[in-house]
């Protein structure tokens, strides 16, 4: 049987707010921040999702020639330097590869010119035609998006190569009819406040309204779309309890070990065809699938 080949799209400005792949302070103790990309590449590793996926090509659309880039990137930088930070273990291998030798960059350099200016909806279309071409170079059939900061428009529309061949990990359930939906950049902010009560109506001066309290928050594995965490749900795992005091990071990485990290396994083994019938939303124990045992040391903070 061969392989499904994957390929993975990410910000890594995204993964430096995470602060992925250090310690953070977590309540007076300090705990690895393993990013979503870590764990996909222990599980190609060490579970039987590495016999359904080979991960072909990590893809970055960060850009060096930004100053803004450069600020938000930090001490990572934009490649693995000795003795540097990363995101990752510097000698991390998935499926015997070196995963540094599977990143490639693809700027969204359109993103230096204003939101209104002329030339910027061209540069985009330009930008998602070296995303594809990129993506076709690698043979990526299946592609996993994890904390992409823009919008994907002509890639993802019905009729071209990789419709519903883009699938997005989202730590935020995005189905409206869930009272826990969090779509968006803010999904994790907008979970923070939830449990207490409190939503942010708008986020350029951050006013707020009393809502119900809603302390569970959870993650989404879905098909992409043209709209913001829209796509059709594949997945979801609501398994994420918000403490009264949890910080930021402290509910990102609760978020990623009890919710966003199982939604990921599990959904690209249901669409490996690897265990049948839904998975039920609020909890991942009891699960039919006898792989999810193997699971537990790689859902172990380093």
């Amino acid at each position: 049987m061969s392989k499904t080949k994957l390929a993975y799209i990410c910000s890594f400005r995204n993964a430096a707010a995470d602060k992925a792949g250090q310690y953070v302070e977590y309540k007076g103790e300090r705990r690895y921040m393993k990013s979503p990309l870590e764990y996909l590449v222990e599980a190609l590793n060490g579970t039987k999702l590495g016999a359904a996926y080979s991960l072909e090509a990590v893809i970055f659309d960060d850009d060096e020639g930004s100053a803004r880039d450069r600020e938000k990137v930090k001490e990572y930088g934009f490649s693995c330097r000795p003795g540097g930070l990363w995101f990752y273990p510097p000698d991390l291998e998935v499926q015997g590869r070196r995963l540094n030798d599977l990143l490639r960059g693809v700027p969204s350099v359109y993103r230096r010119l204003s939101l209104d200016a002329a030339d910027r909806p061209a540069g985009k279309s330009a930008f998602e035609a070296r995303l594809h071409d990129k993506l076709l170079a690698v043979g990526a059939e299946l592609v996993v998006v994890d904390g992409l900061l823009i919008i994907l428009d002509e890639l993802v529309r019905p009729g071209t190569p990789f419709h519903r061949k883009m699938v997005n990990i989202h730590p935020g359930i995005t189905r409206l009819d869930s009272p826990h939906e969090r779509r968006g950049a803010y999904a994790t902010l907008d979970a923070l406040y939830g449990a207490r009560g409190l939503k942010v109506v708008n986020w350029a001066t951050m006013e707020t309204a009393p809502v119900p309290v809603a302390d569970m928050t959870g993650a989404s594995f879905h098909y992409m779309d043209n709209g913001v965490d829209s796509g059709e749900v594949i997945v979801d795992v609501l398994n994420t309890k918000i403490g009264p005091q949890d910080t930021i990071l402290e509910l990102r990485w609760n978020n990623f070990n009890n919710s966003l990290f199982p939604a990921l396994y599990q959904g690209l083994a249901q669409m490996a065809g690897m265990c049948e019938g839904s998975w039920p939303i609020r909890s991942i124990e009891g699960e039919n699938c006898d792989e999810w045992s193997a699971m537990d040391s790689v859902f172990c903070a380093r």
